[in-house]
């Protein structure tokens, strides 16, 4: 009886009969029985007793810490990102607005000096964002009405074309540029002006330019020349006009095909 009351009770015999135990009535004997019978219902739904509970209670936790604190640093460097998307996004905004006014004027004094006159402007297309928006090219050479410079003649295309290229270089030099045949469309009268200000510009870049043209030629110092003297075999001639040009680094080459 002793082991009985120390494994069903959990508790000594001793304490047990020290224990004052109520008499109940019928009344609530029925319901204690009725009550018990519930709990005893309700231990069976929980089904066997889990002996690893405590052990995988634990392991999921760990593991619930572990993918929180990854969920915090994933957070924290959604919000970092963001606001370095930001930040990227108003500098690319303000270079562009700034180089885009000042890309603008020189443009507009280049196309007048290279049509001697006229007037010409870039344009934004709509966009809700400017860094993206397309440019818009508007042309008026002297005598005609401000239009599209798809709609310009091919001379006049060409001569927008340059005018744009240069202001971008007047904007931001580069060491050098190629120019491929960009004055065959051209009249003498705007290869001129075209050659006078490759001339300015030669001072910062250094030309490289491809022609037929005697005009564009006569302004280098180095000029290169390819002949087809057998067919199917090209031959390179070089021919130096000045002679203070002691390398080929000189402000413009000229190439003759």
């Amino acid at each position: 009886m002793k082991e009985t009351c120390r494994v069903e009770l959990q508790i000594e015999i001793e304490q047990l009969l020290a224990l004052e135990i109520p008499i109940l009535t019928d009344e609530e004997l029925s319901e204690a029985e009725q009550s018990a019978r519930q709990l005893r219902a309700k231990l069976e739904a929980l089904g066997p007793i889990n002996m690893m509970a405590l052990e995988e209670y634990e392991e999921c936790r760990q593991r619930h810490d572990f993918l929180h604190a990854q969920q915090q640093d994933l957070l924290a460097s959604i919000v970092d990102t963001t606001k370095a998307i930001e930040e990227i996004d108003a500098i690319t905004n303000r270079q562009f607005q700034e180089a885009y006014a000042q890309i603008s004027v020189h443009f507009q004094e280049t196309f007048r000096q290279l049509f001697g006159g006229g007037q010409a402007s870039l344009r934004l297309t709509e966009a809700e964002d400017p860094s993206e928006a397309g440019i818009e090219i508007l042309a008026q050479p002297p005598g005609k009405r401000l239009q599209n410079v798809l709609l310009l003649s091919g001379g006049e295309k060409a001569l927008t074309s340059l005018a744009l290229l240069i202001g971008i270089f007047r904007f931001k030099p580069a060491p050098f540029c190629i120019l491929d045949e960009v004055d065959a469309p051209l009249d003498d009268a705007n290869i001129g002006r075209f050659t006078h200000m490759i001339e300015q510009m030669s001072e910062q870049t250094q030309f490289v330019i491809i022609t037929h043209s005697k005009k564009t030629m006569s302004i280098a110092p180095v000029l290169y020349g390819v002949t087809m003297e057998e067919p199917g075999i090209s031959k390179i001639v070089s021919v130096r006009f000045l002679e203070q040009a002691a390398s080929a680094s000189g402000p413009v080459l000229a190439m003759a095909r």
